[in-house]
Formats: C-alpha cells, sequence, structure tokens
C-alpha cells in the first residue's frame, strides 16, 4: 500500500508542477474565475450529474434548532437514523446502514469509528453548522465514489464565497430547553485572487434530555470542534486545497449501549487538487489524498456493572485514502471519467477487565484480564473505474460504468480462541461492480430516470474479526467470521419527476416519485452457534453466541413520494412519503433494521426575509420485524414540528422552533434498546419530549 500512496503523492505533486508552467491567467480588475473541486457531487448539470438523486440544502437557514448531523437526514424523504443515545446516531436509508452506505464528506474524504459499539460515527466528526448540504446518490448507480453498496451520502462542507474578497464571517449561538443544549459556532475566511483561508470553532454541550412521559434519559456530552481550509489558484484553471480538522468529544453517555465514551478525539487531514482545460481531449484531473485517526476511551463508570467488574477500553482507528481521475471526451457526445482510488482501514485496542465478583460472591482479589477489540486488523481496497456519459440526444444521457475493487484484509494479532477457529491467513477479494442508467428530460416540465445498479460490499471489520463482543441490538456475544463473501446489492429503479404550472393563484405542482427492487446474494448477518459458548460472564444469558454468516435469499422493495402545490408565490403545501418492504427468506422475517411507512404534511412560508412551516409528522407501526435480531413490534406515532426563521435586520438571522409540539412519548423502529442501566428495562430508549429551540447568527 506504501507504493500506492507514493504513487498518488509523485502524480499529484507531477500534476501541479506542469500545471505550474502553463501560462496563468493575465490579472486585471475583473475577478477571477475559480476552478472548482469535485466536493460536490450533484451540480445540477443534466449531462454530468448521477441519476436519481436527491440534495438537501441551506441546512443553516432550514435547520433552525442545534442539531447532531445524523438529525439533519430526520427530514430527507426515506432516510431513518439508528439512535443509541444524544450523540452516537447513524443514518439509515431504504434499510441500508453502516458500511452498506458510502458515507463521505466533500467528495470522498473518510473517517472511519474506532469504537465496535460504533459510539463514533462518521457523522460525530464534523458538526451540523458546517455542512452547506448533503447530497444523496439513492443506489448503486456510479462507481467513481469508492466502492457503494447501497448509495452514497456526500456531506459537503462550508466553502468559501469567491464573490467577495476580504474579511468576512459569521458568528452563532443556538440553546435548546430539553436538556439545557448550548451550541456555539465561529466562522472566519479571508478570501483573494490567488489564495483564500477559512476557519471555524465550535462548541457543543447538551444535558440529558426528557421523554414525553418527564422521564430523564442519560445522554449527555460535550464536544470541541475547530477546522481550516486553505486553496491556492495557481491560475484559473489550477487550483490546490488543504483542509484540516479536529474534534473532541468528552463525557458521553450511550443510554443503549454498555459503556460510556470518557473522551473521543479525531483528526482529519484532506488534500484536494483540480487542473482544469488540459487539451482537446483531457478535460480535467483531480486528485484527493486523506488521513484521519480516531482515538476513543470508554468506561462502564457509573454503571450498575461496575460494582462486578470495572472495564476500561482504549481503541483507536486509522483511515488513509485517495484518488485520482482523468476526465476526457473523445467526442462531442461522449464523456468519459477514469480513475484509481485506495482506503486503508486499521484499526487496534484492548478492554481491560477488573473482576471483582464472581457467580455472586465477591472476590478476596480482584482478578485483571485484558482481551483484545480489533486484534490489530487492516482492510485495504484499491479500486479501478471507469463512468461514460453518451448524449443519445439533446435531452437524453446515457450512463454505463464499470468498477473493479481489490480488496485485501489480515488480522495480525489474533486471540488464541479466534485463531483456533479459523484458518488464518491474509485474504485477497476480487469484486465487480457496475451500473447502467438512462436519464430523460421529456420537456422542462418532466424528466424520466431508470437504472440498474450491482454494488458489492466486502464485509466491514466487525463482521469480519470481532471476537466476543457485544455489538448488536440484542445482549448476544457476536464472533467475527474472516472467510465471507461479499454481499451483493442488485438494484432496479424507475422514478419521475415534474413541476406543472398552474394558475389563479396556484403558482405550480411539483412531484418526485421513485420505485425500487433489490435482491441481495451473500447478505450478512449475525446467526446463534449452538455449538459455542460465550466467553465473559458464561452463566449469563444468552448462552450461545452469534457468528457472522451470508444468506442466500434477502431482498427489500419500497418508494419514495413527493408531492407540493406552491400558492401566491410564497406558500406551499408539501406531503412526502417513504415505504420499504424487506424480506430474510432464509430466516422468513424482515431484514434488521427495516423503518415503518413514514408519511409527512408540511404548510409552509418562504420567503427571502421570513420562512417557516408547520410540520406533522405520521409513523406507522412497525411489525414486519427481525426477531434473530432481537426487534420487537413499534407501536406508530404522530409529532408535531414548528419552525420559523427571519432575518429582522441585515446580517442577522433568527430561528426558533418547537419540536414534538404534543409531548408525545415515543421511540423510533431503529432506537437501540437501555443497556446496562440502572432505573430502565430492556426496551428501545424513547426520544425528546417537547422541546424549544432558538438560533441566532451575525453574518460580517
Amino acid at each position: 500500500m506504501k507504493t500506492l500512496y507514493s504513487l498518488l503523492l509523485c502524480m499529484l505533486i507531477t500534476a501541479v508542477s506542469s500545471g505550474q508552467e502553463k501560462k496563468e491567467t493575465k490579472k486585471d480588475t475583473t475577478k477571477q474565475k475559480i476552478t472548482k473541486l469535485n466536493e460536490v457531487i450533484i451540480n445540477g448539470n443534466l449531462r454530468t450529474d448521477p441519476v436519481l438523486t436527491v440534495v438537501s440544502s441551506k441546512t443553516d437557514e432550514k435547520i433552525v434548532q442545534p442539531k447532531n448531523v445524523a438529525d439533519l437526514f430526520n427530514n430527507i424523504n426515506g432516510f431513518s437514523v439508528i439512535k443509541r443515545g444524544n450523540y452516537a446516531i447513524d443514518p439509515a436509508f431504504r434499510a441500508s446502514q453502516y458500511e452498506q452506505l458510502n458515507i463521505q464528506y466533500d467528495g470522498g474524504t473518510k473517517a472511519m469509528h474506532a469504537c465496535p459499539n460504533r459510539m463514533d460515527p462518521i457523522t460525530t466528526h464534523i458538526i451540523p453548522e458546517e455542512i452547506s448540504k448533503i447530497e444523496i446518490i439513492k443506489g448503486p448507480y456510479t462507481v467513481r465514489y469508492g466502492a457503494t453498496f447501497g448509495g452514497i451520502v456526500n456531506l459537503v462542507t462550508q466553502k468559501p464565497d469567491y464573490e467577495d474578497y476580504g474579511i468576512h464571517g459569521k458568528v452563532s449561538g443556538g440553546y435548546e430547553s430539553n436538556g439545557n443544549a448550548l451550541v456555539n459556532l465561529a466562522h472566519l475566511q479571508y478570501i483573494q485572487e490567488k489564495y483564500d483561508i477559512v476557519g471555524n470553532v465550535g462548541y457543543r454541550d447538551f444535558g440529558n434530555y426528557e421523554d414525553g412521559d418527564g422521564t430523564e434519559i442519560p445522554s449527555s456530552f460535550r464536544s470541541t470542534d475547530y477546522g481550516i481550509k486553505i486553496g491556492y489558484n495557481f491560475s484559473g484553471d489550477q487550483r490546490l486545497q488543504a483542509h484540516w480538522r479536529q474534534s473532541f468529544g468528552r463525557d458521553v453517555l450511550h443510554a443503549a449501549l454498555p459503556m460510556n465514551t470518557e473522551y473521543d478525539n479525531s483528526s482529519i487531514i484532506a488534500l484536494d487538487y483540480k487542473l482544469d482545460n488540459i487539451g482537446k481531449i483531457a478535460k480535467s484531473l483531480t486528485a484527493k489524498a486523506y488521513y484521519s485517526y480516531v482515538d476513543h476511551l470508554m468506561t462502564n463508570e457509573n454503571r450498575p456493572s461496575f460494582m462486578m467488574m470495572e472495564a476500561v477500553s482504549a481503541v483507536d482507528a486509522t483511515t488513509l485514502g485517495g484518488k485520482i481521475e482523468l476526465n476526457w471526451i473523445p467526442s462531442e457526445k461522449l464523456n468519459l471519467f477514469s480513475g484509481i482510488d485506495v482506503m486503508n482501514v486499521a484499526r487496534d485496542g484492548g478492554r481491560t477487565r477488573l473482576v471483582k465478583m464472581m457467580n455472586g460472591n465477591p472476590l478476596p482479589m480482584p482478578m485483571e484480564f485484558n482481551d483484545k477489540v480489533w486484534q490489530d486488523s487492516y482492510i485495504n481496497n484499491l479500486g479501478v473505474f471507469t463512468e461514460a456519459k453518451y448524449n443519445l440526444g439533446s435531452n437524453t444521457i446515457f450512463t454505463a460504468g464499470i468498477r473493479y475493487d481489490n480488496v485485501t484484509s489480515d488480522i495480525q494479532d489474533p486471540e488464541d480462541d479466534f485463531a483456533e477457529m479459523y484458518d488464518l491467513e491474509k485474504r485477497t477479494e476480487h469484486n465487480v461492480s457496475g451500473t447502467v442508467s438512462i436519464k430523460k428530460r421529456v420537456s422542462d416540465k418532466f424528466m424520466i430516470e431508470a437504472a440498474y445498479g450491482r454494488g458489492v460490499r466486502s464485509a466491514n471489520m466487525t463482521e469480519r474479526f470481532i471476537n466476543h463482543f457485544t455489538v448488536g441490538q440484542d445482549r448476544y456475544e457476536y464472533i467475527g467470521n474472516p472467510d465471507l463473501e461479499a454481499e451483493v446489492n442488485n438494484q432496479f429503479e424507475i422514478g419521475f419527476k415534474g413541476n406543472e404550472p398552474l394558475k389563479g393563484g396556484l403558482n405550480s405542482f411539483k412531484y418526485e416519485t421513485s420505485f425500487y427492487y433489490s435482491f441481495y446474494e451473500n447478505y450478512i448477518v449475525g446467526v446463534v452457534d449452538e455449538t459455542l459458548t460465550r466467553k465473559f460472564n458464561p452463566m449469563a444469558f444468552p448462552r450461545n453466541p452469534k457468528v457472522f454468516r451470508n444468506i442466500d435469499e434477502a431482498y427489500k422493495t419500497g418508494f419514495e413520494a413527493l408531492a407540493q402545490l406552491d400558492v401566491l408565490n410564497n406558500y406551499y403545501f408539501r406531503t412526502e412519503m417513504s415505504y420499504v418492504y424487506s424480506k430474510n427468506k432464509d430466516f422468513s422475517e424482515s431484514l434488521p433494521l427495516t423503518p415503518p411507512l413514514t408519511t409527512r404534511l408540511a404548510l409552509g412560508i418562504d420567503k427571502e426575509k421570513f420562512w417557516g412551516n408547520i410540520q406533522y409528522n405520521l409513523v406507522s407501526k412497525q411489525d414486519n420485524i427481525s426477531d434473530s435480531f432481537g426487534e420487537t413490534t413499534t407501536d406508530g406515532y404522530k409529532t408535531l414540528d414548528i419552525r420559523l426563521g427571519l432575518k429582522p435586520i441585515k446580517n442577522i438571522t433568527l430561528g426558533v422552533a418547537v419540536l414534538n409540539v404534543f409531548d408525545e412519548t415515543y421511540n423510533n423502529h431503529l432506537n437501540f434498546s437501555y443497556t446496562n442501566q440502572a432505573d430502565f428495562g430492556s426496551t428501545p430508549i424513547t426520544e425528546p419530549g417537547r422541546n424549544f429551540s432558538a438560533f441566532l447568527q451575525y453574518k460580517f
């Protein structure tokens, strides 16, 4: 892998040097055109955008209460969140989650979690005030952004405002009544023709929230974040940018996990380069390199199990990767993107247990044990891809792409019992994925899209190498399987978008809908192995652990639909609906973490200086569950949210909101259950009750 990274670096340096030899744009009184980096996947261009996409933008204006990044997905149709507290929240889309979703920053930067219980998913390493928009590709319909199984989520951070030179910035603060949460952010940028610097720092302090019954949920946390982004323009066609950021989580309580986070420190650095207008055929070259490191410490202090056993676990994760892509246009109708990308994930760390009681009896001398969590493991992924876009007509684009991934995995410090289960040696997998799609703009009022994608995902590190740890929604110990076959998602989808002008005060009627079907090969689930017994606390139930296995037959199908009626230029009524049905045919049950039918009704106003909406959320009962995953039937619920925002004077933005107006007590179907908590049974954690929030921002 060192050779690959050296090759990436050499190619980047060569590109920079060759670009410097080109004649620079002549400086004049007009502001220079800036080369746009490939931080954005979706730019509103029919000829280059991927098929079947969604963009959620203006998060700083529309989301007026302070949020976690994962909470930004709550109002995106088709998304749910998997919640273990107020900090460890993962987005889920169409019953795909974790590594089944390709989640990244700015077109490719990754930061993988260190904790096997996902106390620190990628969404915790950046604050929502930094996110300018969220881009979603609904399935494996492009091969350009890494191996993709269920879809791509690109979190686009705030970029400099190149239209306004000099020093500018903003400061903001937010408050939530339920949990006495405080959020602060300061953002500063300095823009010149040749270079620009953007910096920000944020602080968040969330207390325990209360549900609708007034029950306090242990969920407090503090985090401090800062980042700096520096860009240099060699010419109007050539730009180099570096982005450095760090996040520090402290004293994080996880209501649905067996331990709490003492600290979670992450560091991310990314380097992006682009050279435009190279020649007649080769149009542009882009390159990215990134590195992230997560240092995580968790303990069971102040938990019921602490009286019997003290546990401290220090783990870390390193993610290293890069990408080089060439855009070339051999003919007027053909647009090609070819490239190579690499990603390496390495994890290590252990758990120290001081056992003070055994079989209910105090030990005269506590016994210390050391357990290997990740067993010093790594996974390397080298991908090569080509994607072609062909103009069948002025308004019709045909896309075809193919991708090859070489995946190497190894475990370098296995526990003795794990080594006895498997013939451990370095393993190499060869995965081939691809896509074909067509997008046709029938008229200015209607567009149709259809796609097939074959997404392939090799098993993640938990599924390969975890050894007798409780990492699921249930209380089973899980054992990894380094011999797992890669999951395959064969997904078909058709979508429609329309915008019909109306008369008589009714401006327009907008609608979007998409229908999909996926059948899976080698789907990975945990299966109880009655030939094995649990390793830790062997007298506890359940006695037999689960081992990750491939199943033969599984599928999912569903749809999303949106309709919006615009009235009198500034008013609208919108309804959204999403539904997914999944089936594990081997076990005759649903696939895990399948959300129920969800409907949203919103009535709003959207003016330049004033906006607001009333949103009614209807979530149906979910009784299509996975018993083997420990799921239980979840009742439906209804909630009402009110949001208002305004700009009372220039450069000032004020937002207020009331969430869960009727103080409903409920839990989402994807919520994990309380674990190792003194005053709670093994039931799913409940969501916050009524919550007032306020947000104030000043720009200069």
